[in-house]
């Protein structure tokens, strides 16, 4: 079974392409099957906002009290993950949308209940019914909302649930849909990069900006002991005529091999 966890940001879902959509049914033509995980950071906010709650990050996590969990996964479950599973649909790839916590499907543990409240890391994916679903020829399209041992749900990080069910599965890759093509420098994608020449192009200034925390976090999925990790379009074909349009992360023992 070759399996892609593909990760969609909140603020790219609206911004998906048909020429995004197109990749994914070539990736099925070839026997790629793919289980998508997604984040909804701008419904939040913006649901968020209306009830005049103010967002809390401490070190790039959402501070997820009793209140803002209801609504994280109310605008994660009920808006974003719908508006995914309709994109795709409507594209003509068969998808479910599931929260993780639905099933068992992402056991999760607690990071620092007193600083962070429900916020929470995945220790275990239930990968039989992610297969099951698979073999049937349907993508799951998953929330990164876990649940621990006790039935108390855990906001968690979409881009290191997408990491852990990619690792859970043996993906033989995470794919990260973002609004770029890749990592450029003189206009070039750059095809594939090492974490040490990640931290050069930073140091000399051609990787910047909004680039810099998407190779970051990129680089902490692939640390955590995923195969490969790339950076793709969500506008663009990113797979075509049987090669990956991106900038592939690998980790350094990989080159050396």
């Amino acid at each position: 079974m070759k399996i892609l966890v593909i990760k969609c940001g909140g603020s790219i879902i609206e911004e998906l392409s048909p020429s995004f959509f197109t990749s994914i049914k070539e990736l099925q033509s070839q026997g790629y099957q793919l289980v998508f995980v997604h984040g909804g950071g701008p419904d939040i906010n913006a649901m968020l906002n209306k009830y005049e709650i103010e967002p809390v990050f401490v070190n790039g996590l959402r501070k997820t009290t009793a209140e803002v969990l209801n609504i994280v996964e109310l605008m994660l479950s009920g808006k974003s993950n719908r508006d995914l599973v309709h994109k795709l649909e409507g594209n003509g790839i068969k998808a479910v949308g599931l929260n993780g916590s639905d099933g068992k499907l992402l056991t999760g543990v607690f990071i620092d209940e007193e600083a962070l409240g429900a916020v929470g890391e995945i220790k275990e994916v239930n990968t039989e019914l992610l297969k099951l679903l698979l073999e049937n020829g349907v993508c799951p399209v998953l929330t990164p909302i876990s649940i621990t041992e006790s039935g108390r749900k855990l906001n968690v990080n979409a881009d290191m649930a997408a990491g852990a069910v990619a690792k859970a599965l043996n993906a033989e890759m995470c794919l990260f849909a973002t609004d770029v093509n890749g990592v450029l420098k003189d206009g070039q994608i750059l095809e594939e990069l090492t974490e040490t020449q990640i931290q050069h192009l930073i140091s000399e200034g051609s990787i910047y900006g909004g680039m810099i925390p998407k190779v970051n976090t990129a680089l902490s999925v692939l640390n955590k002991g995923i195969n490969e990790v790339m950076i793709v379009s969500g506008k663009e074909r990113f797979f075509n005529n049987g090669q990956f349009i991106g900038t592939k992360l690998v980790s350094e023992e990989e080159v050396l091999q």
